[in-house]
């Protein structure tokens, strides 16, 4: 793992970036493994700790591992209940919620009819062009794939999860007798390191979320928002995914509240309460509690999250951030890769106290007569 200084520079920075090239090449083609795997990973750190007391306790691991499956399923279930109750609710509200829809649609009509001279004969055709095709969208085979692919998910984490936790040791031990014997206690710092950042990240991220949750749903309680705890909810697990997901539960927090109520002062309210939200979240809550260790600059953050969407979807978005966490803590242990550490850091040079890009300043030459005139 050290540096191989026979090698030229140029030739050590092409073969990172073919190796970058074809790890994303293999995520991509075997996502619909990979995923499921990543996401088990993560919640398999996350339980180690209940896990570890458990066996403390004089539990059998087998015993252990189940109990801290089971706990997580348990709140799982929890949530799924409340979001249940609310989302009865909804749907008893939906033919008042489509007959708001029609009464915004036949405005928009009128609008479009007045300001463009488009007439209604020619919208209704555009309408029913969209509509057949996102019908024979959802009927393509491809359709069929993304509705079932996140039940196949829901069923192989949970046994990834107990399979990860069990078979933990001789994983972590066959990754130590992967590399040299001389690089046995770098690469044990490394995974310890890794540990840590993923078992903060996954700790801060469910403190976020719930924070994030009670904030939302008190806020449009306060409102009057129908469904506020739906809508609260729903926005923080869309937050889960950075950057983007905020938007996403913002506008589609609007868009429904102006099918109910079309206000205006509810609908500002609204955007309101999320700006204040994700306010005390990016200022308050991700620097405290999710990027304590996550210490990734917002730049990389945004175009991981961009790539991980582009190769594996939503969960790719959301494995996009500990991914480079990951990776960050490797290319820092690495001398060759040490570069690429410094471009994921959130560490500016004027910051790290390096004079690599300050420029100098002038210095003022005073003038010494050694001799009176």
């Amino acid at each position: 793992m050290g540096s191989d200084l026979s090698r030229p520079h140029y030739h050590q920075f092409s073969h990172s970036l073919l190796s970058l090239a074809i790890l994303t090449a293999g995520i991509y083609l075997g996502q619909d493994i990979l995923v499921p795997l990543a996401m088990a990973g993560l919640l398999a750190v996350l339980l180690r700790p209940v896990e570890d007391r458990l066996i403390r306790l004089g539990m059998h691991k087998v015993i252990a591992i189940s109990l801290a499956l089971l706990l997580a399923v348990i709140v799982m279930s929890g949530v799924t209940v409340v979001l249940s109750m609310q989302i009865a609710d909804f749907t008893d509200d939906i033919p008042k919620f489509r007959q708001n829809i029609n009464d915004v649609y036949h405005d928009v009509q009128r609008w479009i009819r007045r300001e463009y001279n488009v007439s209604y004969r020619q919208q209704n055709n555009y309408m029913q062009k969209a509509q057949a095709q996102t019908l024979n969208s959802l009927q393509s085979p491809d359709a069929l794939g993304v509705i079932a692919g996140p039940l196949g998910t829901l069923t192989l984490v949970p046994i990834y999860v107990f399979l990860l936790l069990y078979y933990r040791t001789m994983l972590l031990h066959f990754v130590v007798v992967l590399f040299p014997e001389k690089h046995t206690l770098r690469v044990r710092e490394v995974l310890g390191e890794i540990k840590g950042v993923i078992q903060s990240y996954m700790v801060g991220l469910l403190i976020e979320t719930v924070v994030v949750a009670v904030l939302n749903s008190v806020g449009l309680l306060l409102l009057g928002v129908q469904y506020a705890v739906l809508l609260g909810i729903m926005a923080a697990i869309l937050n889960l995914v950075p950057y983007i997901g905020g938007l996403v539960a913002t506008a589609l927090t609007v868009l429904i509240t102006f099918s109910n109520q079309p206000e205006l002062t509810i609908l500002l309210g609204v955007v309101g309460v999320f700006l204040f939200v994700q306010f005390i979240d990016n200022n308050v809550l991700v620097p405290l509690i999710v990027a304590s260790k996550v210490r990734v600059n917002a730049l990389v953050s945004i175009v991981g999250v961009l790539i991980g969407g582009a190769v594996a979807g939503v969960s790719g978005m959301f494995l996009s951030i500990p991914a480079i966490a990951i990776m960050k803590v490797i290319f820092d242990r690495v001398d060759s890769l040490r570069a690429w550490g410094v471009l994921l850091g959130d560490q500016t040079p004027e910051e790290a106290g390096s004079n690599l890009f300050r420029l100098p300043k002038r210095r003022r030459k005073v003038a010494i007569d050694e001799t009176s005139s």
